[in-house]
């Protein structure tokens, strides 16, 4: 179940989204499924955990914006409203999650009223046995990887977990981090390699459900909620090296050559050749990533020009292929997007 209560806006929309059985596009579930996954495993980040604990009484107020990072917080008992600029408190619950893709202007607080008025406080430790107040698990995600950047772009800017709609994987997730928090509760909880894991397998758990779910915008998993698009993606990914022409795109989904082009256009919000060179500079990008030689990813994606294809990947990536190897080769390092 899929609901938008605002609108567009100058921060995107916001939604919110529970984790039950629906059916999204005439692709077979199981081709479905394995090209979500497929794409999920270029999917690449790093989560810190900011701070694990219990706000108490109602002039509180938490916030991950403007640290130029996506954020999260996720509740882990009791409740609490999410405020966003311009828009209508979003009250949560125990087990829901505010996954926020961007530096998003937000703030969390016990009450619907004015979160202005209220300020930000030490948070006190999750105790075992102790229900009062609010506990909140709240930190960063830093993207990286070939695919992430094409990836969260094509989805909501902010997606809230609705988990108490019979996503049983996503509740145990959050149960077990309350236990973690607890157990940590005499030293400092966000510091728990546990909580960590526990957040990155919550946070690829949501991403894979709203690509299933979300009414997602022009992009990327729009083509997979596409019921004649999505098996042509499939197939580009499959095939990536293959001298594909918009003819012979528009001949894998049955479509003339006019038809496909301002179908796949509306629903990608590019033009099928670019969308092309950009999953290919993206998928050579990732074969780098993996320890490929550059020649090998060309060749892979289909050139055997090194002149044209570091022309193209340059374009992509804001970077030449050599480039981006060698800043891989280093620990710890990030390429730009």
């Amino acid at each position: 179940a899929v609901h938008a209560p605002d609108g567009g806006g100058e921060h995107g929309p916001l939604f919110v989204f529970s984790l039950r059985p629906h059916a999204m596009t005439a692709i077979a579930p199981a081709e479905l499924d394995r090209t979500i996954d497929r794409l999920l495993a270029g999917l690449q980040w790093q989560t810190t955990v900011f701070h694990v604990g219990r706000y108490c009484g109602e002039r509180w107020r938490a916030s991950t914006a403007g640290h130029a990072l996506a954020g999260f917080h996720i509740v882990l008992q009791g409740q609490c409203h999410l405020h966003r600029p311009g828009r209508a408190p979003v009250a949560l619950a125990a087990g829901d999650g505010v996954f926020l893709l961007g530096d998003t202007p937000h703030s969390l607080t016990a009450q619907a009223g004015d979160a202005a008025l209220c300020a930000p406080q030490a948070m006190a430790p999750l105790l075992p046995g102790d229900g009062r107040g609010t506990g909140l698990a709240c930190g960063f995600f830093q993207f990286s990887g070939a695919l992430s950047h094409m990836m969260v772009r094509a989805l909501p800017e902010v997606l809230v977990l609705r988990a108490a709609d019979g996503a049983a994987p996503a509740a145990a997730l959050v149960e077990c981090m309350l236990r973690e928090a607890q157990a940590g509760a005499g030293g400092d909880a966000a510091t728990s390699p546990v909580m960590a894991r526990l957040t990155d397998l919550l946070f690829f758990y949501v991403v894979r459900h709203a690509v299933r779910a979300a009414e997602v915008p022009a992009g990327l998993w729009r083509l997979l909620r596409h019921p004649a698009l999505a098996p042509l993606l499939a197939r580009l990914l499959d095939a990536p090296g293959q001298a594909w022409s918009v003819q012979d795109m528009a001949a894998v989904v049955h479509m003339s050559r006019a038809r496909f082009f301002r179908e796949f256009q509306g629903a990608c919000g590019q033009a099928p050749g670019q969308f092309l060179t950009t999953l290919r500079m993206q998928v050579a990008a990732q074969r780098i990533e993996r320890g490929e030689s550059v020649a090998r990813a060309a060749e892979q994606v289909g050139y055997l020009s090194y002149a044209a294809f570091s022309r193209a990947f340059k374009k992509t990536t804001g970077l030449q292929p050599g480039t981006w190897q060698r800043q891989r080769a280093q620990p710890g390092a990030t390429p730009p997007h």
